[in-house]
């Protein structure tokens, strides 16, 4: 019985952190690891050749979670500048993801660095609209990237938990 609840427990865990990759309230890579730790300690998982999960494993995505988790809040600034911003226009990306997060939720995410860029190469860079959207555009495929390596790391962790279920 207790295991049918650590095997569901985890399976939770791996589609709430998938959800997460796209709802940015919810850290969904974080809370996919969560599910494989809960495995590991409670769930007496193997693999197909009845191989147990290692520490190893588990640490070496737990590093892959950091590193997604980082990496999405930085990639929208960097492509930002990359695509011919400004500071400005990089700061206005981050700001514009937190503030868009803050009072706008999922919608605010994805348009807020678009628009923080846009607004802050139009203001404070001095550009005009037509050279300000590019890095605006860069902004917004930087949310893509980073959403998109969230996606595949939450996906790889949900593969696993499903390969250490037994």
């Amino acid at each position: 019985m207790v295991n049918v609840i650590i095997i569901t427990l985890a399976i939770f865990l791996g589609i709430i952190g998938i959800i997460g990759c796209v709802l940015p309230v919810i850290p969904g890579p974080p809370i996919s690891w969560a599910g494989m730790l809960i495995l590991y300690f409670w769930g007496n998982g193997t693999d197909s050749s009845g191989n147990p999960m290692s520490l190893r494993f588990l640490l070496i995505w737990l590093l892959i979670t950091i590193f997604v988790t980082v990496i999405d809040y930085l990639v929208p600034s960097y492509l930002t500048k990359k695509s011919g911003g400004s500071t400005y226009a990089s700061r206005g990306a981050l700001a514009g993801l937190l503030i868009g997060l803050i009072f706008f939720g999922p919608l605010g995410i994805i348009l807020g660095p678009m628009l923080g860029a846009f607004i802050c190469e139009l203001i404070f860079a001095k550009k005009t609209a037509s050279q300000s959207i590019l890095p605006a555009l860069g902004a917004f495929a930087g949310f893509i990237c980073g959403t998109g390596l969230k996606l595949i790391a939450s996906g790889m962790m949900m593969y696993y938990i499903f390969v250490y279920i037994r």
